[in-house]
């Protein structure tokens, strides 16, 4: 049986024993935040407990490396709908410790790429195109600078509200402990 046959008997069940129910909320944040934060596995269960958040308290965004990379990309556009249209009065950009996006290396990630088929013409065009692989391919020196640019990215948006907190704070994906960045609180 395949990943997605597991997925889908699973849900099947899920469905028809109305376990759906427990997890009952509204569109809108109890806490009024939303979160930015990384994708990695060990953050899955470990984040929302270390933050004593539940289901229906705050909205999740999640990216590599919990990176705000560029203004007008699908991550910015996330976090002003969260704002705007569904009543986050903060946000918090929390990355984390030992983030496989520290230590992404292009050359490594587009050996990669070619290995699984995707020819050099593909590549040529792109660069021809004025689309930097190398720079937008290569991870960040440290997880408190790559929060404290996510954080200034999204405080300097020319569509961001200036009465909104947004605070950096990194987690130890071992423990669970947090450490204070950036407070949010200071530049509003």
């Amino acid at each position: 049986m395949s990943l997605l046959d597991d997925i889908l008997s699973f849900n099947e069940k899920f469905v028809e024993n109305k376990e759906y129910k427990k997890y009952e909320t509204s569109k809108f944040p109890n806490k009024r935040c939303v979160i930015l934060t990384c994708m990695d596995t060990r953050l899955v269960e470990l984040l929302p407990k270390a933050l004593n958040i539940k289901n229906g308290d705050v909205k999740m965004v999640r990216s590599a490396g919990a990176l705000v990379d560029e203004p007008f990309g699908m991550v910015m556009k996330s976090l002003l709908v969260a704002v705007y249209e569904l009543q986050a009065d903060e946000v918090f950009v929390i990355g984390h410790y030992d983030c496989g996006m520290g230590a992404l290396k292009s050359k490594t990630i587009l050996a990669d790429m070619k290995e699984r088929g995707i020819k050099e013409e593909t590549f040529s065009t792109l660069k021809h195109a004025g689309i930097d692989l190398d720079h937008w391919l290569n991870g960040f020196e440290s997880v408190e600078k790559s929060v404290s640019e996510s954080v200034h990215m999204i405080k300097r948006h020319p569509l961001f509200a200036n009465d909104i907190p947004v605070h950096g704070l990194a987690i130890d994906p071992s423990t669970g402990k947090l450490d204070l960045i950036i407070n949010g609180y200071e530049n509003v």
